[in-house]
């Protein structure tokens, strides 16, 4: 039977316009980000590109910071959608250990390739904690199913910690360690957890 009323803890349902409004702002500030770079994207450029006023972005995205978040998440649920449901091994079909291997070096060069839009939405950690538990909930079942025993929350944590912003940061840019070296590294850090 429907709802009559909206349930208290239910978020209110989005207007049609709203939501269109929502679309074309993404879309258009995707569009801005990969033609011009983010460091182009101003609140301006994409109320423009979107044909809508300053006012309807900055009431739905607050600041510019929101906006990029905003984006950051759009990307990272495509990233999400090829680790579910996308070819072998990153998807699903090939053994977990493959699989486990995949996803370090796809993570690793996603976020380098969108450094630039994670600094711009704020801070390393600004991906939705959605974004970050759907990471380690990955990491936690690949490592069950390869049998490893322990506590695999954390054993996850700690695998995907190389892998982040903050860290490939100071590796690629301070000490210009090649991708090659921090793709072997993890590698070697995830068959000792496995081993282990």
């Amino acid at each position: 039977m429907p709802h009559l009323l909206p349930l208290a803890d239910e978020p209110a349902p989005e207007r049609a316009d709203a939501a269109r409004n929502r679309e074309a702002i993404l879309a258009a500030a995707l569009r801005l980000v990969r033609t011009q770079g983010v460091g182009c994207v101003t609140m301006d450029t994409v109320a423009a590109e979107a044909g809508v006023g300053k006012g309807t972005l900055f009431r739905r995205f607050e600041n510019r910071e929101g906006l990029m978040a905003a984006v950051l998440n759009e990307s990272e649920t495509a990233w999400q959608a090829s680790v579910i449901s996308g070819p072998p091994p990153l998807g699903p079909g090939a053994p977990p250990l493959e699989r486990l291997l995949a996803f370090g070096h796809s993570r690793l060069r996603t976020n380098l390739t969108h450094a630039e839009l994670i600094a711009a939405a704020g801070h390393p950690g600004a991906r939705s904690a959605a974004a970050l538990s759907f990471a380690n909930m990955h990491v936690r079942y690949l490592l069950g199913e390869l049998g490893v025993h322990g506590d695999l929350l954390m054993l996850a944590t700690a695998l995907l910690a190389p892998l982040e912003m903050v860290v490939l940061d100071q590796q690629v840019n301070a000490e210009h360690i090649t991708l090659e070296r921090i793709e072997a590294g993890w590698d070697d850090l995830v068959r000792r957890v496995v081993r282990a």
